[in-house]
């Protein structure tokens, strides 16, 4: 199964990862670490909620959007 990861540099020097089509999201301390948590992570949240199924019909859209900053 191909699952999209998402990965950023958080300002506390973590690297964050989120699977978007499940929600799991892990961290670890370099890209290469974030995203074997985030796979481990996901293969235990799949193992656990065995009805997820993908849709076949829709693939996954990454994208950005832009809100003002918060003072």
């Amino acid at each position: 199964m191909q699952l999209t990861a998402v990965i950023w540099h958080d300002p506390t020097g973590w690297y964050c990862s989120l699977n978007p089509e499940t929600g799991v999201a892990s961290q670890g301390t370099t890209v290469e670490e974030a995203l074997a948590n985030l796979e481990e992570a996901t293969t235990l949240f799949l193992q656990e909620c065995g009805d997820f199924e993908m849709p076949t019909d829709r693939p996954a859209i990454v994208t950005s959007f832009a809100v003002p900053d918060i003072d």
